[in-house]
């Protein structure tokens, strides 16, 4: 393969589409219409129909979220299964070689600075959310016990059951936890991230997902059918945004009451979405590397902080060999895990697996964009190894460190309090049992508060972007629109949800995750088809 320049990868088309050529301005903002329009309304609208009618919205969240992972359960499975399969294939393919950007780009960021935004935007929340409740879940149900979490009983029939063996039951928990976060969520984030800034860095295209699928639909995508793309986006974009918010609010409520007492209910949950809200409006204001980037580095270093405070005072030795054995044992079963078909398992495949691969693949356009965003200058192979297995890694170690602690707490004593809490509860929990419960418990809080911040700021950042047309220096208002409408529907989701209010979340998570699947599937043909050109040129 030859060197590459940009001019080699530029489109021949036959309509010269610029930028914004279809913008208007109104009220400051850069509207590239339709989609502006069509998502802005939609959004809009959502939000007041929602809140008038919140008897009906609840009953509909409460029926869709089990509708669509049971119905739809070996499409999530099998997609995702492709995500992983084509990200292998291009990182041991001579398309590995294909630099973003041209042969003579430069990466903008330090491998730090890069990994501390990629992972702050990826899992920030989730990590946090799940670091403790999900081992410790699945490692009570394969001891014969049934806990419910998020509205779905766990269950592990294919992979044989441990009922009273605390070290299998440990090594299954562990397993079904890593396969969630690592190698499929990130194969789909990567997914989008190559798709973006290839085709924006090496083929010259604005950074918006319809850039993507120009191989395949040629100048049909700067009409309705990118319109059509853009606008899924969005919708996907922002309602797994809000579902994020709102674990990360749900978490801070819930340590601010157990530390200082803090009422837990709808005012406290507006109050706090609205205060965090306005931190990543200030975040907004001071631009990618003033407010996202300083803001990701703190978080990585707060975060890096508590895991080895876990690691080091918590029991070590446990910590290393749950991490090993777990990691051994996702080895060993992932094909069992991942086996879309003929499954036995359905709590576990369709109230955990489909929810998860839906929440990514919603979120995907997010942090797909914003990777691509701060990923120029990186070759195929390097991005797809640094994006899928350096987070994978990440994962592994963060689970193992959180969740192994809570089991042996549990397997110490059954009645163990990280056991019964409530989901948002359980970090707070495990860290009482641990020295300096009350500053490691209030460090919990700022980081959950700060990945709150970072996701919000970026989520506004990849909304304006595709809204705008693919333009990166769209004028602060839209950001600023952007994010206040991240706030109001993460709050009407959880005041709508009353006592499910996690579930009215996922429920909107996996509503957009659907849809959006084929959108991704479809990428995959089109990234291919890019990079196969461009290796030739």
């Amino acid at each position: 393969m030859t060197d590459q320049t940009d001019s080699d990868y530029q489109i021949e088309t036959d309509t010269d589409y610029e930028v914004g050529q279809d913008n208007v301005q109104m009220l400051g903002l850069d509207i590239h219409n339709p989609v502006f329009m069509i998502s802005g309304l939609t959004i809009i609208a959502f939000v007041m129909v929602t809140l008038m009618f919140q008897a009906g919205a609840t009953e509909f969240f409460g029926w869709l979220r089990p509708f669509l992972t049971s119905t739809f359960d070996w499409f999530f499975l099998l997609s995702a299964n492709i995500f992983v399969l084509f990200s292998i294939m291009l990182m041991v393919s001579p398309l590995g070689k294909v630099r973003l950007g041209g042969a003579d780009a430069k990466p903008e960021y330090s491998y730090l600075g890069w990994f501390a935004m990629l992972f702050a935007a990826g899992m920030g929340i989730g990590l946090m959310f799940f670091g403790v409740s999900e081992p410790i879940s699945h490692f009570s149900s394969s001891l014969g016990g049934t806990v419910v979490e998020a509205g779905a009983r766990t269950d592990w029939a294919p992979l044989g059951g441990a009922a009273g063996d605390i070290e299998a039951a440990r090594n299954l928990g562990m397993a079904a936890t890593i396969f969630h976060w690592s190698l499929h969520p990130w194969s789909i984030y990567a997914v989008v991230a190559l798709a973006l800034a290839f085709f924006a860095y090496n083929y010259n295209l604005p950074l918006t997902l319809r850039s993507a699928f120009y191989p395949i639909f040629g100048d049909r995508v700067w009409g309705w059918t990118g319109h059509i793309i853009d606008t899924l986006a969005v919708f996907a974009t922002l309602f797994g945004l809000a579902t994020s918010l709102g674990f990360g609010t749900e978490q801070t409520l819930a340590g601010l009451n157990y530390l200082f007492g803090v009422p837990t209910g709808n005012v406290s949950r507006v109050v706090l979405i609205s205060v965090i809200t306005a931190m990543a409006l200030i975040s907004v204001l001071r631009g990618l590397d003033g407010g996202v980037k300083v803001l990701s580095e703190i978080n990585i270093a707060l975060a890096a902080l508590l895991l080895v405070f876990i690691v080091v005072i918590g029991p070590t030795m446990d910590i290393f060999n749950t991490m090993i054995a777990g990691g051994a044992a996702y080895v060993k079963d992932l094909l069992p895990l991942s086996n879309p078909f003929g499954r036995e398992d359905a709590n576990f495949s369709q109230g955990w697996t489909s929810f998860y691969w839906a929440w990514w693949i919603s979120w995907s356009p997010f942090v797909g964009m914003f990777i691509a965003r701060v990923s120029r200058g990186r070759t195929v192979r390097e991005f797809l190894f640094c994006v899928i297995v350096i987070p994978t890694l990440v994962s592994v170690v963060w689970m193992a460190a959180f969740g192994g602690t809570a089991i042996e707490q549990v397997a110490a004593d059954p009645e163990a309090g990280v056991k019964s809490a409530a989901l948002p509860l359980k970090l707070f929990e495990m860290l009482k049992d641990l020295p300096l419960a009350w500053l490691t418990s209030f460090l919990g809080i700022i980081l959950v508060v700060v990945f709150f911040v970072t996701s919000s700021d970026s989520g506004s950042l990849v909304i304006d972007t595709i809204t705008a047309g693919g333009k990166t220096d769209a004028p602060v208002a839209q950001r600023v629109f952007w994010c206040v409408f991240e706030g109001l529907v993460a709050a009407t989701l959880l005041l709508v949800g009353g006592s499910q209010a996690l579930t009215a979340l996922q429920a909107m998570a996996v509503s957009t995750g659907f849809p959006f699947t084929i959108v991704l599937l479809v990428m995959c043909v089109s990234i291919f088809m890019g990079l196969l050109k461009a290796s030739r040129a």
